[in-house]
């Protein structure tokens, strides 16, 4: 049995990489379903074993604690994300067009597994979680981080406040308009509010500069057309 649940990514991969892939694919379907339907208090390790069909000893063995099995499985499917977002940003030389690419991104892949998002957000406690390196995800953030830190490099973001601050304002907005989306009913497709939403944000964390350069282009043709 373990004594202390591994708390980083490297831990959990050195333990997990002993345990045959089909029966860890298994362990975080029975995850997905237990954790997104039910409290975090209310799942059991033997409730994960039963659902995923290995025995409660096994599970003990190579996971020592349901948070293992809760962080190990985050580890998964952001890990997930962080593909998807690298994979679409390949070939987007357009720094606005990138940015919204990423926020595109973000809620598509919630749109696509909203039991993920319904566990980070009502199953996951942030105590627990933020002394946890899922809480960090150094991959998905590297991604998010590097395209905010091109923009302010450039110019083109706003520099008032740093790039923790940016990415705290895209993912605050994100992560409310996900809630919301799951709290409503899932009656509108999540992704098709990205372009409206995406726009109020560009907004927000656009330079000075770049918002008087996209204020004038938009005045240029509404005085030909005035002037014709």
């Amino acid at each position: 049995m373990i004594d202390r649940y591994p708390r980083t990514t490297s831990e959990r991969q050195r333990t997990l990489a002993q345990l045959d892939q089909a029966t860890r694919e298994r362990i975080e379907a029975a995850a997905l379903e237990l954790f997104s339907e039910r409290e975090f208090h209310r799942v059991k390790l033997i409730n994960i074993a039963r659902d995923a069909r290995i025995s409660l000893q096994t599970l003990y063995k190579y996971y020592g604690s349901k948070e293992t099995v809760l962080f190990a499985s985050l580890d998964t499917w952001l890990g997930d994300l962080a593909s998807r977002m690298i994979d679409h940003l390949q070939g987007i030389e357009n720094f606005e067009d990138r940015l919204r690419k990423v926020f595109w991104v973000l809620l598509d892949y919630f749109e696509r597994n909203p039991k993920v998002a319904q566990i980070i957000l009502s199953s996951v406690y942030l105590n627990t979680w933020r002394e946890d390196d899922t809480f960090r995800q150094p991959a998905l953030m590297s991604v998010f981080l590097n395209v905010i830190n091109e923009g302010r490099e450039l110019g083109i973001l706003t520099r008032e406040v740093d790039e923790i601050e940016i990415s705290d304002f895209i993912w605050g907005v994100a992560n409310r308009v996900v809630a919301m989306w799951l709290v409503r009913g899932r009656k509108e497709p999540l992704a098709a509010k990205a372009p409206a939403m995406f726009g109020m944000v560009w907004r927000a964390i656009a330079s000075e500069r770049v918002l008087a350069e996209r204020l004038l282009a938009d005045q240029v043709p509404q005085r030909a057309s005035a002037a014709g």
